[in-house]
């Protein structure tokens, strides 16, 4: 009779698939999964405590270093909850400027996430390809605010500086060159039998298991959930564009992977229109108190990160710093369906399931 012992292995906190420093501890029989426990917290620098004694113009940075792949969404979260307490009307160029930056955003985030998932399950070509062409849009957030990761960007009542001469025309002609490397990214991944065959069927779950969940963006979306807040509650300029929320209905690694490559057409989308009614002239700030009070209060302001909701609940007693600050991280929340999805897979597996819950480790351990 043959005997197997359990094999207890960890999976980070220093490994390149995990993403950053996270652990997985792992309960193996043979190549089998039968137990899986995310430990988190090796980089946790407490941002909602430190909030607390800081203003709200001072936080911003802070936002930054969260979700590190998509700051400038993390900015806006941020001065929107506090808008929204202080009832401030922000100029329409600074609106513009602000969806502008967030879309590239999101196309940048999506691309890291496509060179990495790809990298993580065996192509090294995609990773350079993805990175070549993110590196674009890295060299227009320098332009535009001097930083190429942490952008400080956004500001209670609008935006830090305005876009420099010729900007938007660069954005602009970024846009056509995009779609034609995106047809590429199709011809070189999404038909091929390895790929398919590593992320077809993986990592499967039903929409009621993702509401159970909480999940959000993607992994909601790839469950038949149609469910996008620029489109179910709109804010800044989103309803003046038309775009389309792609929805999946199969729930597994290859669905999540379609629709994050249909969302980057969908920003593109959204860039070519607002690129051509951005304002010619207007203010990039509003009429803001030179120190910001929001009223006493509570608010919680939600938007559409490219990993799905993140919310910002403020709890303000009329000075200058936040009496309480608290993100909803959408990596965070995501994260906790993995131990449910790893049980009965094989080691293989583990990173194809993890990679396409697309987590940024900083936001997990905010």
């Amino acid at each position: 009779m043959i005997r197997t012992e359990e094999l207890l292995l960890n999976v980070g906190p220093q490994h390149p698939s995990t993403h950053g420093v996270f652990r997985i501890v792992v309960k193996l029989d043979g190549e089998v999964i039968k137990e899986a426990t995310p430990v988190m917290g090796y980089l946790h620098r407490g941002t909602e405590k430190l909030a607390e004694n800081l203003n709200y113009t001072q936080i911003i940075p802070y936002t930054d270093r969260m979700d590190y792949v998509s700051a400038m969404t993390n900015n806006y979260v941020l001065v929107h909850a506090v808008e929204k307490m202080m009832q401030l009307e922000i100029p329409e160029r600074a609106e513009f400027l602000r969806l502008i930056v967030m879309e590239l955003q999101r196309v940048a985030s999506h691309l890291v996430w496509w060179g990495t998932y790809l990298l993580d399950i065996g192509a090294m070509s995609p990773f350079l390809y993805a990175f070549r062409d993110r590196e674009i849009i890295i060299d227009l957030f320098n332009e535009l605010c001097g930083a190429r990761l942490t952008y400080n960007y956004m500001r209670v009542g609008g935006v830090k500086w305005d876009a420099p001469p010729g900007w938007i025309d660069k954005v602009r002609d970024f846009l056509p060159y995009m779609r034609k490397r995106l047809k590429e990214y199709d011809k070189l991944v999404s038909g091929n039998e390895i790929f398919l065959a590593r992320i077809k069927g993986i990592g499967t779950y039903d929409a009621e298991t993702a509401i159970a969940y909480g999940l959000s963006g993607a992994n909601l979306r790839c469950t038949g959930v149609k469910w996008d807040l620029r489109k179910d509650e709109p804010y800044s300029l989103y309803n003046r564009f038309e775009f389309d929320v792609p929805v999946g209905t199969d729930g597994d690694c290859y669905t999540r992977y379609v629709l994050r490559m249909e969302e980057i057409h969908q920003s593109l989308r959204i860039l070519e229109q607002a690129v051509e009614q951005f304002p010619s002239e207007g203010e990039t700030m509003g009429k803001v108190p030179r120190v910001i009070r929001p009223p006493e209060g509570e608010i919680y302001a939600r938007i559409e990160s490219p990993r799905g909701e993140i919310g910002c609940y403020i709890v303000s007693r009329a000075k200058q710093e936040p009496y309480r600050l608290k993100f909803r991280r959408p990596s965070f929340v995501n994260l906790q369906i993995l131990p449910k999805l790893l049980v009965g897979e094989t080691m293989t597996n583990l990173i194809t399931i993890l990679g396409g819950v697309d987590i940024v480790v900083g936001e997990v351990d905010c």
